[in-house]
């Protein structure tokens, strides 16, 4: 039987729902997340715990990391799974159109799939699904809300041009 607890988080983007599943991480939720986890699959709430996620979250949100590196687990279809796998090869401070990812998946006209998939991202930031934009650039939907994603892309835009040295890891 899986052991499942969450743990709320204070961030800049609003308190952030942490959960894990058998101590690894299996979603991270902003506040009115669309498509998000009903509260009672969320298991027991945590009052400690997470700290490695905690740490990672926070040295991002200060601009001292650029890659998460806490384990993850990814519950969802094999096509999901590859959505969300070519998600993370996006780099820091960079976007990717959804037709740019179905192209890299081998299928141009899965775009409406790879939105979908894009969608039912568990682990917002780390999986970083905020940096697929539409063909024009445009901010489009967002499960946390298109204020969190134009935040989160101009967090990383203005540390991309910064000379600050990042954590790599």
């Amino acid at each position: 039987m899986s052991m499942i607890e969450h743990f709320l988080m204070d961030s800049p983007l609003g308190t952030l729902t942490l959960v894990n599943t058998n101590g690894v991480l299996s979603g991270l939720y902003m506040p009115d997340h669309l498509r998000g986890p009903r509260a009672d699959s969320l298991g027991s709430r945590a009052t400690s715990g997470f700290d490695i996620v905690r740490s990672q979250l926070d040295e991002y949100f200060e601009r001292n990391r650029i890659h998460f590196d806490v384990p993850i687990a990814l519950h969802g279809t094999p096509f999901q799974q590859s959505v969300w796998n070519l998600l993370g090869t996006i780099p820091y401070g960079e976007t990717r159109s959804y037709g740019e990812l179905a192209d890299a998946l081998g299928n141009r006209r899965a775009i409406r799939a790879v939105g979908l998939a894009n969608g039912r991202n568990p682990i917002s930031i780390i999986i970083p699904c905020h940096r697929v934009v539409g063909s024009n650039g445009s901010l489009t939907g967002y499960a946390g809300g298109l204020e969190r994603k134009r935040r989160l892309l101009e967090l990383e835009a203005a540390d991309a041009k910064s000379p600050k040295q990042l954590s790599l890891s």
